[in-house]
């Protein structure tokens, strides 16, 4: 009820703050981007240098969010809200819920046991406009940070975690190319969590933050429709499961910058004593 309370707030203050703003946003529909499943405005996997919401530099945008992943053995839900304040400075707040299903029974923990984590977020535009600019190569960059807090700290210490909380720092570099209807971006991110902070921060493998390289390559077949794929490289801090790289194959609908719908096909590799973790994805947005 408390994270309830703090998305229904976020997105709340937005509303009225909008409300003030100019009524139309100058944004092309999709440019906004999704929600990324730690809350920044982005792809699913990797936060875009794009400040979410359609709010342009004299406006306030804001989204609310739902993203269900459903894969062999595990089953994660992500909600939040974001709010973009004239398009430089994007505040984000995200639940994670991590059902461990059948496997938390082999764990110990008892079957359909759920990790919970919450991730606040902030980013910065630093320079750059990445759709207005068709002129220029240069990308827009914006740097960012994501405070985790895992709510089951005995729980992922005993598989090997250092600590339950712990902050990603990131940068990213994303660019349309209006001409060739292609979007491209790239984020390094400093972290040290494991399975996003699902498994804690740090380990008996690595404790300190390592960098590791996140992009997105999309393709906009047209205003509502874009497709694409997108990498994510983890760390592998922990002895009891090696952690791969993520990976997806996405779509992404918008009949309206108040409604976008994504779907995936999503491959996360191992996850605590499963190999070969699968599975789609789905994500609804709802903003401005």
């Amino acid at each position: 009820m408390k994270n309830l309370r703090i998305l229904s707030c976020l997105f709340f203050c937005a509303t009225v703050w909008h409300a003030n703003a100019v009524e139309t946003s100058g944004k092309l529909l999709l440019t906004g981007g999704v929600t990324q499943i730690e809350g920044a405005g982005g792809g699913g996997l990797t936060p875009w240098a794009f400040i979410g919401g359609y709010g342009t530099r004299d406006q306030v945008g804001a989204s609310a969010y739902y993203t269900n992943v459903v894969i062999s053995d595990y089953h994660l839900e992500s909600t939040g809200a974001l709010i973009g304040v004239y398009d430089r400075v994007e505040f984000s707040f995200a639940r994670l819920t991590f059902d461990t299903q059948k496997i938390g029974a082999l764990l110990g923990l008892g079957e359909d046991y759920k990790i919970k984590q919450y991730v606040y977020g902030l980013k910065v535009k630093i320079f750059g406009d990445g759709v207005l600019d068709q002129s220029s190569w240069v990308p827009q960059v914006a740097i960012g940070a994501q405070y985790k807090k895992n709510q089951e700290g005995d729980v992922v210490r005993s598989v090997g975690a250092d600590d339950d909380a712990g902050i990603d720092y990131y940068v990213s570099a994303t660019k349309i190319f209006l001409a060739q209807s292609l979007l491209v971006n790239t984020t390094l991110r400093r972290t040290k969590a494991n399975q996003l902070g699902i498994l804690g921060f740090g380990g008996d493998q690595e404790a300190s933050h390592t960098f590791q390289f996140e992009g997105s390559l999309g393709y906009l077949l047209n205003r509502q429709l874009a497709v694409g794929v997108e990498h994510r490289l983890k760390p592998d801090n922990l002895k009891v499961a090696e952690e791969k790289d993520w990976s997806d194959i996405f779509i992404a609908w918008a009949p309206t910058k108040n409604l976008s719908l994504t779907a995936a096909y999503t491959v996360l590799g191992n996850i605590v004593l499963r190999d070969d973790q699968s599975g789609f994805y789905t994500s609804l947005q709802l903003g401005f």
